[in-house]
């Protein structure tokens, strides 16, 4: 029988300290109201002063253990956190995560702005599936509010923290990982950045010291490609959208969400929504929505899900899995 990669455990971590649009009313001239229309988001959660990355990685790999079991990490040979708020340029974050659990592996970052853990699943699957790895751990983990200009309220409201973690590994057809969309437009390199090593963009524009984001673009570019890669993610899966039983978008904005499913013509009930209790957590928004999914019992065995993302880059992913497979969820 042949087999693809699927994902055959997951797990999902949020700090527990939480600001809500209340803190944020305390802190700049905003309000409630404007967030939620805006946005929909009404809390997010947030690392603690001494809580970086790793941390968050290694939370999120301890939840896919207690959920799954130990034997869960048994013949990971490859780590990859997608991340765009690593702990150090180098050593790579996923290296002190292979070290935290004592596994025999490779281990690297991988940076792709928010579609980053759709990129990871994308190479998971390749390794997995090419026979260069048994197992992948795949994770994607945010420390974005380290990040934050906390007196710019276009963006501090935004986003919060967070992990999501899934062991990647050979599973029966007809589960597992489908068809992938990846894409990438730097011209658009601008609408989105925050300055690491270097001083300037390709254009000679200077760098942001915090995230910047151009909101109005962004939001463009984000309806335009959610809808694009979502239809290309279908069509070379060979289903159609009635046959996806729960769609899962990126995280960042319920109004760009909601244009997605219309277009989809999906109902409100076969979409994730989680932007209202975390923000944006860019890599970890998928994982952490599917983990609230499973837990709701919105997730079962051969159910089609669709997964898209879109980020700085200007960047985009999406992805159709058949859920499940020879193994416990």
């Amino acid at each position: 029988m042949s087999k693809l990669a699927g994902i055959t455990a997951l797990g999902a971590y949020a700090p527990s300290k939480v600001l809500t649009n209340a803190d944020f009313e305390a802190m700049m001239d905003t309000s409630d109201e404007w967030i939620i229309t805006r946005t929909g988001i009404k809390r997010r959660h947030i690392a603690a002063e001494d809580e970086f990355t790793s941390h968050l990685a290694i939370s999120s790999v301890a939840d896919l253990i207690r959920r799954h079991g130990e034997g869960a990490l048994a013949g990971v040979d490859m780590v990859i956190v997608a991340t765009n708020t690593p702990d150090a340029l180098f050593p790579a974050t996923a290296a002190l995560v292979q070290d935290h659990f004592g596994l025999k592996a490779g281990a690297f970052d991988l940076l792709a702005a928010c579609p980053g853990w759709l990129y990871a699943l994308s190479v998971a699957k390749a390794y997995v599936e090419s026979g260069m790895c048994r197992k992948v751990l795949a994770i994607g983990a945010e420390a974005l509010t380290k990040v934050m200009d906390w007196q710019d309220r276009a963006t501090a409201v935004l986003f919060g923290d967070g992990a999501g973690a899934a062991v990647v590994e050979a599973v029966p057809a007809p589960y597992g990982l489908k068809s992938f969309v990846l894409g990438a437009d730097g011209s658009g390199a601008n609408q989105l950045h925050i300055r690491a090593v270097g001083r300037c963009l390709p254009s000679g524009e200077p760098l942001a010291e915090h995230l910047y984001m151009n909101g109005r673009e962004v939001y463009k570019f984000a309806v335009r490609v959610m809808n694009t890669a979502t239809i290309e993610a279908l069509q070379r899966s060979g289903l159609h959208s009635d046959e996806i039983a729960l769609f899962v978008p990126h995280q960042a904005n319920l109004r760009i969400i909601e244009a997605a499913r219309e277009r989809l013509g999906l109902p409100p009930e076969r979409v994730v929504v989680t932007v209202d209790e975390y923000g944006n957590n860019s890599t970890a928004s998928i994982p952490l929505a599917l983990a609230h999914a499973l837990d709701a019992g919105r997730i079962s065995d051969g159910d089609n899900l669709l997964l898209v993302s879109f980020g700085a880059g200007l960047t985009w992913a999406a992805n159709v899995l058949t859920w499940g497979g020879a193994w416990h969820q």
